[in-house]
């Protein structure tokens, strides 16, 4: 049975009930008289936006008669001009199981697989995410066994997609990418080793980190020399990374220094500082290229400060909060360094926090659904890990209480468990001095881990 006869019988149901001719129906869907008679008859198929003018002609909701469409698509020899059309319709309305039936009946011939790709793309890049990772995952079936370039892109697409503020299955993600890092093309493997390496940040995978910013950098210089120093001649990749690639150099240093921070070799932070501090090299003049430079800048001034700091120099702590106070996406990162220092070394930093009371009072994690969410959020349980410390080392139980269960609830919404068993060992410690009322607030969150099955530490 052929399900455009439905489509027909439709129309022609409506035109009997309605009273309307042919010629009053086509002055209403803004379809032509003739072309509507020999849609009607069988003739030639519906078009796609034949289809919704028909529709809205009837009254109907968009994306009536959709699936019986589909159908019809699948009852003739497939055609690209029908189906592409389609595919976009789909994408707007949300239509994803559609989708999905077309597509997975599309990629059973490998001619199509190119031109999906390239849809999915174009949706990726209107941020239709949801239907353009159905298609890049069905064309990445087609080519799994393929060593190919678009077999990676595809999970490159799909490892940016699926980020977001749950650390678990961001760890998921970014471990089933890795391994197809290699095939992409060498501009865009810059830009994955990068978003890996940011990734295994948040996650505070450290080796990992290091080693992913080390290669981006080898491969960013690389390239670099080729593009500006060979023979004193410029050479131009037909394709370019999404920054400029002096970038991706001096990124690799910045994310090298906070690997040694995190590893307390702040020695040789210092010694990355200096890398990306000395931009004297860097041939890119562009107003993009001069905004980084000057942030790098900034940003070697500032971590000069804080590896100083948390090496123990006291006495540098009010120069470098003066210089991060009009930064205001400075201020947590920088925060939670001078709190740690102070809990490292019993510093007296009281003056610090009635400087910033009104702004640590201020810190609001609205989920925007988005990863820099997560990165957020990320920051802000640290900071209440470090601040809830130094309450409680002061004998400062209701405030270190409140610090280390707004930690916790972070932790615990994000999915991630290091942070989250860092605030349950910091509460577990000075549970014997807070309050009951805090008490209690705990045992709501423990509720919520035992639900979860996280609390089997």
């Amino acid at each position: 049975m052929i399900h455009t006869t439905t489509i027909r019988s439709e129309l022609d149901f409506h035109l009997k009930k309605t009273g309307l001719t042919i010629n009053q129906f086509a002055e209403r869907s803004k379809i032509n008289s003739g072309t509507l008679s020999t849609i009607i008859k069988g003739v030639r198929p519906i078009a796609m936006q034949q289809l919704d003018r028909m529709v809205s002609a009837m009254g109907l909701p968009e994306g009536s008669f959709y699936e019986l469409y589909a159908d019809e698509c699948f009852a003739y020899p497939l055609n690209w001009r029908r189906l592409k059309p389609f595919l976009y319709r789909c994408a707007e309305l949300d239509k994803l199981e559609l989708i999905q039936k077309v597509v997975r009946y599309m990629t059973d011939n490998l001619a199509y697989v190119p031109m999906l790709y390239d849809t999915a793309e174009d949706l990726f890049n209107q941020g239709k995410n949801s239907a353009a990772s159905i298609i890049y995952e069905s064309v990445a079936e087609s080519e799994k066994y393929q060593h190919s370039e678009r077999l990676a892109l595809c999970h490159y697409r799909l490892f940016t997609i699926s980020l977001g503020h749950d650390q678990e299955k961001n760890l998921r993600a970014a471990t089933k990418f890795e391994e197809f890092v290699a095939r992409l093309d060498e501009v865009d493997q810059l830009d994955a080793l990068k978003d890996l390496a940011n990734v295994y940040c948040s996650l505070r995978h450290w080796s990992k980190v290091d080693m992913l910013a080390k290669e981006m950098g080898r491969k960013a210089k690389i390239q670099y020399a080729f593009k500006y120093e060979k023979d004193g001649i410029r050479y131009h990749h037909d394709k370019e990374p999404q920054k400029p690639l002096f970038l991706y150099i001096i990124y690799s240093y910045l994310m090298c220094s906070a690997v040694c921070d995190e590893r307390g070799d702040y020695e040789q932070a210092l010694r990355y500082v200096a890398l990306y501090s000395d931009l004297s090299w860097v041939k890119e003049d562009s107003e993009e290229a001069l905004a980084i430079k000057d942030n790098f800048k900034m940003w070697a001034i500032a971590n000069t400060y804080l590896y100083k700091v948390m090496m123990g120099d006291f006495e540098i702590i009010t120069e470098y909060v003066g210089f991060i106070e009009t930064k205001e996406d400075e201020i947590l990162p920088a925060l939670t360094k001078i709190f740690q220092a102070a809990n490292r070394f019993q510093f007296d930093i009281d003056h610090v926090l009635l400087k910033f009371e009104d702004h640590i009072l201020s810190l609001n994690q609205k989920d925007d659904g988005t990863y820099n969410y997560l990165v957020r959020a990320e920051r802000y349980v640290r900071f209440q890990a470090e601040l809830s410390r130094y309450y409680f080392t002061k004998g400062r139980y209701d405030e270190g209480a409140r610090s280390a269960l707004d930690g916790l609830t972070s932790a615990i919404k994000i999915r991630n468990e290091n942070a989250t068993l860092q605030c349950v060992k910091l509460f577990e410690q000075f549970r014997h001095g807070v309050s009951d009322e805090d008490q209690q607030r705990y045992d709501n969150l423990w509720e919520r881990l035992e639900y979860r099955g996280l609390n089997a530490w």
